[in-house]
């Protein structure tokens, strides 16, 4: 499988796993189902098509079309970010008669009718990510996150994605791209004598090298089955986390953004 490699940064990314009603959470990292979601926005699907296969990406031979399903989604986490709440209110200061409906068509009473939210975010945050999956599927991906349909955002829609967002739109092997050429973001150097920088990454199967039995460290609800607005419904994927001690030279230094542009121009590091 080959595959492409995205970098998700900005001031602000969210990536619900549990939250609703009045407190929407955010996971560590980007889930699977946000990132399937931002694949299916920049090929200007609606959210009931969202998962739909890729009939017209069938190769000869092949009895079913890729779909979403097909993906394998890696995650190193280059700078973990810190976590940020923010406060929502909704329906204070209007007359009963304008304020919020209950849950049986009732108008709620003036001293309940202001109701506060709270919504998790990350700030600062940096995640590199390899996505793996038939070759036809990952180039479709490639090419329409670079040419967008819908705008494309990081969980919600407030969360706009830096640049730059495709750092290899054609990979052979991602996974040993992020594990020693893909520039690491971090604000904080390395000391001078450092060698290597553990980094953690997120896996969707046991990590190569490890026993295939090995259980998972944890399990995230977010292997989407739909992503219409009032059906949404997700199953649990198991994920597997591991430190990785990534070379020091791979750290993208105080302009990474030109460190970046050099990588994606397949100059050395």
């Amino acid at each position: 499988m080959t595959g492409l490699i995205l970098r998700l940064a900005g001031l602000l990314q969210s990536s619900g796993e549990r939250g609703v009603f009045h407190y929407r959470d955010t996971c560590a990292f980007p889930t699977r189902s946000q990132l399937i979601g931002m694949f299916a926005a920049a090929q200007g699907r609606r959210r009931e098509h969202a998962l739909d296969p890729y009939p017209h990406l069938q190769s000869p031979g092949d009895t079913t079309a890729p779909s979403h399903r097909d993906l394998t989604i890696t995650i190193r986490i280059d700078q973990p970010g810190t976590l940020y709440r923010d406060f929502h209110t909704v329906g204070g200061g209007y007359p009963r008669e304008e304020g919020i409906l209950t849950g049986n068509g009732k108008r709620r009473k003036q001293s309940t009718a202001t109701l506060v939210s709270h919504r998790d975010y990350l700030t600062g945050a940096v995640f590199t990510i390899a996505v793996q999956g038939p070759a036809a599927l990952t180039d479709h991906i490639a090419d329409t996150l670079q040419r967008p349909r819908f705008g494309l955002f990081l969980g919600r829609r407030a969360c706009l994605p830096d640049e730059p967002l495709v750092l290899n739109p054609q990979s052979p092997d991602p996974i040993t791209e992020l594990l020693t050429r893909t520039p690491l973001t971090r604000t904080q150097a390395p000391p001078p004598t450092a060698t290597h920088l553990p980094t953690t990454f997120v896996w969707e199967h046991p990590p190569p090298g490890a026993d295939p039995t090995t259980p998972p460290d944890r399990e995230s609800n977010s292997e989407p089955v739909n992503l219409t607005s009032h059906a949404q419904r997700h199953l649990p994927r198991r994920l597997w986390m591991t430190t990785e001690h990534l070379p020091a030279h791979l750290h993208a230094g105080p302009r990474p953004l030109d460190t970046l542009t050099a990588y994606m121009h397949g100059e050395p590091a």
